[in-house]
């Protein structure tokens, strides 16, 4: 049981603690709700967790064989999250009524897991730590508790972002709440490039 907890102890500090795919959580819960940024959630789960599954079963091997494959991915996951902070400067901070604007997909959320170098560090670090022999069924595990705790921890933010749009009821209001986002995506970049 002890490793149980030591799996679910790691899935949380990593899960909780601000990121770009949990900063997207935040602000969709602002503007959307939370029911709306559901789908977000479920599918920057399931695809973080496809990804903790596939690092687990020897993604990592050939990461650690093509050194230049790590570095793409860590660019275009810096130009994504830059791409995503241009696109919360330059809205114009009113909810949209006609239809038209909806909350990031299923998709949006697990490719941006994808192409987010926090996930690709945390599931190489949490098989390192807990299946780092290769054992199918330590993988299997450690991503179920992962799967659960990931959920929890992205719906937090989304349900943090449903709180806070009470406050952010008028275009001024959201307008100084994406821009602070945007600035955080920005600094996540930046951090991420060094």
């Amino acid at each position: 049981m002890s490793v149980v907890f030591s799996m679910a102890a790691f899935a949380l500090a990593a899960s909780i603690t601000p990121g770009p795919v949990n900063i997207l959580a935040l602000g969709s819960g602002a503007r959307f709700g939370f029911k709306a940024s559901l789908s977000h959630v479920a599918g920057a789960t399931l695809g973080f967790t496809l990804l903790l599954v596939l690092t687990g079963l020897g993604l990592n091997e050939l990461l650690r064989q093509w050194p230049a494959l790590t570095q793409g991915i860590r660019l275009f996951g810096v130009a994504f999250l830059l791409y995503m902070a241009w696109k919360l400067v330059r809205d114009d901070g009113r909810v949209a009524t006609d239809g038209q604007v909806r909350a990031p997909s299923a998709w949006y959320g697990a490719l941006m897991q994808w192409l987010n170098p926090k996930a690709w560090l945390a599931c190489v670090a949490g098989i390192g730590a807990f299946a780092a022999d290769g054992d199918t069924r330590l993988v299997w595990l450690f991503a179920a508790v992962y799967l659960v705790i990931c959920y929890l921890s992205i719906a937090c933010w989304a349900y943090a972002g449903s709180f806070l749009r009470h406050y952010l009821d008028n275009p001024a209001g959201m307008r100084l709440f994406n821009r602070s986002m945007a600035a955080l995506l920005a600094v996540s970049a930046a951090y991420l490039f060094t």
